[in-house]
């Protein structure tokens, strides 16, 4: 892959410095990086791998180049950045920069979304499956049906604008960065990234059988009504435990409760096709 990069960005006039790495180390290479005033930092990667990079540019004028070779790529999909990989590389020198905002909790960054509640305790029971050597897919379906008989209730309590409310049972509660579409053929998607808001989504009272009719009506193009959602700029979330596991842009980490989310404005600045003239006329 890394010679192929090369390449690529070679085609382009372009000497890279491509360095394979993972886990903390990107988020230092990252850092490096901007210390070292480069204007530009490319990464290539899952959701995961673009946040640990993002992470480090935030707050800074240095640009990201996103390279979608994950599985799921949200966060290229919704800024429209192209999935094939010669079209994207091309894009980190024809696009233009835009700024998007980023969400935080606990003073993490995240670019997508954070959750706790049924996601996470999938991919916890999902990893343990892995870590006995099941394959991915394959650990899939037994950790969704090991979810779907947890116990465990999860308790929540939002805290807004210094409205404090009772604590409710849920068996999800859901912040975006942006909001997110629940209904329709753009379900899961978000059609801005730069309103200042955050977008909180909490799933009624009901057991988790009952949850995949709710996604069975948004894919059938009507609301759910049963969710509990609203957009603002913070937010607080109690739990009963002092430490909860939380979900951000897909990995899971355990934080201490109560997850304070934040909206940070136009704090990345990222490379994205450009946009035609005509179309983002009001």
């Amino acid at each position: 892959m890394d010679e192929r990069l090369r390449e690529l960005f070679a085609n382009s006039g372009v000497v890279a410095r491509i360095t394979l790495a993972s886990g903390s180390d990107l988020s230092a290479l990252a850092e490096q990086a901007v210390r070292d005033e480069h204007t530009i930092v490319v990464a290539g990667g899952g959701d995961g791998t673009i946040n640990a990079v993002a992470s480090a540019l935030v707050g800074t004028d240095v640009a990201l180049g996103v390279l979608p070779l994950g599985t799921l790529n949200h966060f290229a999909k919704d800024l429209k950045i192209p999935l094939e990989l010669e079209q994207a590389v091309a894009n980190v020198f024809s696009g233009e920069r835009v700024s998007v905002d980023v969400g935080e909790v606990n003073g993490r960054v995240f670019l997508n979304n954070s959750s706790i509640g049924v996601y996470p305790w999938f991919v916890q029971q999902r990893d343990d499956l892995q870590s006995r050597g099941y394959g991915k897919w394959m650990a899939s379906l037994p950790a969704m049906l090991a979810v779907a008989k947890r116990r465990s209730r999860l308790y929540v309590r939002l805290l807004v604008d210094e409205r404090h409310e009772r604590a409710r049972e849920t068996p999800f509660a859901f912040v975006g960065n942006n909001k997110y579409e629940i209904a329709g053929v753009r379900l899961g998607e978000r059609t801005q990234l730069d309103s200042g808001q955050l977008w909180v989504c909490r799933a009624p009272r009901v057991g988790l059988m009952k949850l995949p009719g709710l996604l069975l009506k948004s894919l059938a193009g009507f609301e759910p009504r049963e969710l509990d959602t609203l957009e603002t700029r913070e937010v607080w979330i109690e739990t009963p435990s002092k430490r909860v596991s939380v979900a951000i842009d897909g990995e899971v980490t355990e934080l201490d409760s109560p997850l304070h989310y934040v909206n940070r404005p136009r704090a990345l600045n990222v490379i994205v096709p450009v946009r035609d003239a005509a179309a983002s006329k009001p």
